[in-house]
């Protein structure tokens, strides 16, 4: 026995002694009771031999990740769910999670083990294909994205709170869309980009407007004050020469009487100007008047002189004519041919005379001549002064005549 006891001690030593690793905690099994409240922490703890023992649990951050899309490379779950349309997608789906150290017996006693595959699968996959009917394609993927992974976040939450699970996070990190639809939906996200383009550049060009209105209004506003600047300039200097005038007028007022008094006097110097000139003018005017009346009797006197001057000119020049008239009608009576010289003369001065003998001898004009003035008549007394003159006398008579 003593030494049944002494094999035995040991081992019983052995199976009393439970150790709990770093970052886990256990719970005690009774044979006897059943589960124990109480958690075990890390460390050694003592049990009862053979009756007790220690389930150790892992307390560390556990991850739950599914995938959208089959993947030979990863063994995770595939999540789809259904959307309002009745479009199937996919979801890739993290959940970051720990057991409540609190409640590891109750844990024990009454969740599934494991509880990763047992209780939170089950749990997180419920909830989304629950939640996701609710919502369409499009707001799943883009416009309430964060609305669904937040309730769905609460659901995970509450429902693996009761049963002591506590939910850290949950990620929604991607959505696998059909084939078909992504076609689709990425034509209609391009016309959206483009129509948030156009709203952009909408927005842009009303802003710019807007920066153009702001500037025309400050500009506006700023000549209102230059305006405002300048009349009160306007005000200010009508101000001051409003008070200049106030020591200006008396000073003008002295100008003006100044003024007044040159003109007077400028006036009455005028005036003595002007009688003085008139005075000028009158005696002027009866001298020019006395001049006038010298001039005429002089004129009177020597019109008087030249009468009679002229009028002994003419008789001198009278009785001249009348002695040379005489003395011409001597020589012409004894020369009778000077006259139809002096007549050939007075007709013309290219008239050339020519002056032949009387027998014509030895001249070869006599015979042209004669033969030129053979049929010329000669009229009245010109003719027999023709006859009575010699016949060189007629010829140049005749002459003249024709010429």
């Amino acid at each position: 026995m003593k030494l049944f006891a002494c094999a035995w001690a040991p081992l019983l030593l052995a199976l009393s002694m439970v150790f709990v690793p770093e970052g886990s905690g256990g719970v005690r099994i009774s044979q006897i009771s059943g589960v124990e409240q109480g958690t075990l922490y890390p460390g050694i703890h003592l049990i009862v031999p053979l009756v007790q023992r220690v389930a150790v649990y892992d307390l560390r951050d556990h991850l739950f990740t599914t995938t959208a899309a089959p993947d030979a490379a990863a063994k995770n779950e595939i999540l789809t769910v259904q959307t309002r349309e009745g479009l199937t997608i996919g979801l890739a789906i993290s959940v970051r999670y720990r057991l409540d150290p609190q409640r590891l017996g109750y844990i024990h006693a009454n969740l599934a083990q494991p509880v990763d595959s047992e209780i939170v699968a089950p749990v997180v996959s419920t909830a989304f294909r629950d939640l996701a009917p609710n919502y369409v394609v499009r707001e799943v993927f883009a416009s309430q994205r964060d609305e669904f992974r937040t309730k769905s976040t609460k659901t995970i939450t509450d429902r693996l709170g009761s049963d002591g699970i506590v939910v850290k996070e949950v990620l929604l990190r991607d959505v696998h869309l059909p084939a078909e639809y992504a076609k689709g939906l990425e034509g209609l996200l391009l016309k959206e980009q483009e129509s948030e383009r156009m709203e952009f550049e909408t927005e842009i060009s009303a802003k710019q407007v807007r920066i153009a209105e702001l500037q025309a209004e400050a500009a506006k506003a700023q000549q209102l004050k230059r305006s405002e600047a300048d009349a009160a300039s306007r005000v200010i200097a009508a101000k001051a020469e409003a008070d200049s005038m106030q020591y200006t007028l008396p000073l003008k007022q002295k100008q003006i009487e100044q003024s007044r008094l040159e003109a007077e006097a400028r006036k009455e110097a005028t005036v003595q100007n002007a009688d003085a000139a008139a005075q000028s003018k009158i005696t002027d005017s009866k001298a020019e008047a006395e001049r006038r009346r010298l001039l005429a009797a002089a004129d009177a006197d020597t019109t008087r002189l030249n009468a009679a001057a002229n009028a002994d000119t003419i008789r001198l020049t009278a009785a001249a004519d009348s002695e040379r008239l005489q003395q011409e009608a001597a020589v012409l009576k004894q020369n009778p041919m000077l006259i139809q010289k002096i007549i050939a003369e007075r007709l013309s001065d290219k008239l050339q005379i020519i002056m032949v003998p009387t027998d014509g001898r030895n001249f070869f004009a006599s015979d042209v001549l004669r033969s030129a003035f053979a049929g010329i008549p000669a009229a009245g007394g010109t003719q027999e002064a023709d006859q009575e003159a010699p016949v060189p006398a007629r010829k140049a008579t005749q002459t003249a005549k024709i010429k």
